[in-house]
């Protein structure tokens, strides 16, 4: 088991152990990992990649984040969900991005869905911020998955979305901000967790 722990970089930042030293994944654990997001395309955009990085690293998928994005319309899921057999075709060899048909199809079906919670809910953030826990305190150990992610993930897959189990959306959950999972001790967490809404709800 990886020890959950903050690290001291060379600047004397103490981060995450899992940030390591590539600048890219620092940058990302200092800048955006934790920190809330209510704007419907991002939140679109993170669950659509934590479906692509199932059995992959997340530093592998962040590499690709910019090609993802020219090869999803921005990840506009109006425009997504309007994709065709055409540009599943497109997407398939575009090396750009990870080519697999069922994530490529997920993340269309998975467009058309966002438009159906907006109808329901007004906005994919009211929906999924229902599902974000008052939790104050620091984690000691990050979970993989809580009841939190368990009943998001059920409550989606009932309305027909694909690749979004427990596991990835918690992960959507820690990056977003829906928890601040920042350890104890990180130089970050007092600074995302600020920014928070108010019990935890835009």
């Amino acid at each position: 088991m990886t020890d959950q722990s903050v690290l001291t970089s060379d600047d004397g930042t103490t981060r995450c152990w899992w940030a390591g030293t590539d600048p890219l994944y620092v940058e990302y654990h200092d800048s955006e990992w934790g920190f809330p997001v209510t704007d419907d395309v991002r939140l679109f955009e993170k669950l659509s990649l934590e479906g692509f990085q199932a059995g992959l690293s997340w530093l592998t998928i962040l590499r690709k984040r910019d090609n993802f994005r020219s090869a999803f319309a921005g990840f506009d899921f109006r425009q997504v969900a309007g994709f065709g057999e055409t540009d599943v075709v497109r997407l398939l060899d575009d090396a750009g991005i990870i080519r697999h048909r069922g994530k490529i199809e997920a993340t269309i079906n998975n467009a058309a869905h966002t438009l159906d919670l907006i109808d329901e809910f007004g906005s994919l953030a009211s929906y999924v911020w229902e599902y974000a826990p008052d939790r104050p305190e620091a984690p000691v150990d990050i979970p993989a998955i809580t009841p939190e992610s368990t009943a998001m993930s059920k409550d989606l897959k009932r309305r027909g979305w694909r690749f979004v189990g427990s596991t990835t959306v918690y992960a959507f959950m820690q990056a977003m901000g829906l928890v601040n999972d920042h350890l104890e001790g990180c130089a970050i967490r007092t600074r995302a967790q600020q920014d928070r809404p108010v019990k935890s709800k835009p």
